[in-house]
């Protein structure tokens, strides 16, 4: 009897593992293709000091601090952008398009902004709809943001 419940546990146990490592998106890594909308993106793995972008097929790792990019991808982990209320930003403020690259993916942004010197703003969440292509706008003063959901982020204008 002790086999047969250690057998049925054991069964149980490896069907949420693997039901949960399925549902998990893998994290970007430099020397890895990157799919062909992300052309000219740039991402942010977890714990990254600089950013990847996607450039010839696969993506570099930047080694120097580049201008704010227009074009993000975010997959897996949320990613955590500088805007450009502090030095050396990674993106900047304005008018927003994200773009959901699975049918179940909403697209999420997180801004905090510069109010004063030394004072933050409480995040503002924009979240969209499964499917749903997302407008927003990071505010002036842009402190960070924090990107979320399968989706392609591009700046308009």
């Amino acid at each position: 009897m002790y086999r047969t419940v250690a057998g049925a546990l054991a069964a149980v146990a490896l069907v949420f593992a693997s039901g949960v490592a399925a549902a998990d998106p893998v994290a970007l890594q430099a020397n890895t293709p990157c799919p062909p909308d992300a052309v000219g993106a740039a991402t942010r793995p977890a714990e990254a000091k600089m950013p990847l972008v996607c450039s010839g097929g696969s993506w570099q790792a930047v080694t120097t601090p580049q201008p704010p990019s227009d074009r993000w991808l975010s997959v897996g982990p949320p990613i955590l952008l500088h805007g450009d209320g502090r030095q050396n930003p990674d993106v900047q403020s304005g008018d927003w398009a994200a773009t959901p690259r699975d049918a179940n993916t909403r697209c999420r942004a997180e801004q905090v902004t510069v109010l004063g010197p030394g004072v933050l703003s409480a995040p503002e969440v924009t979240e969209g709809a499964a499917d749903q292509r997302l407008e927003v706008t990071f505010a002036p003063r842009l402190f960070n943001v924090t990107l979320s959901g399968d989706c392609l982020w591009i700046r308009s204008g």
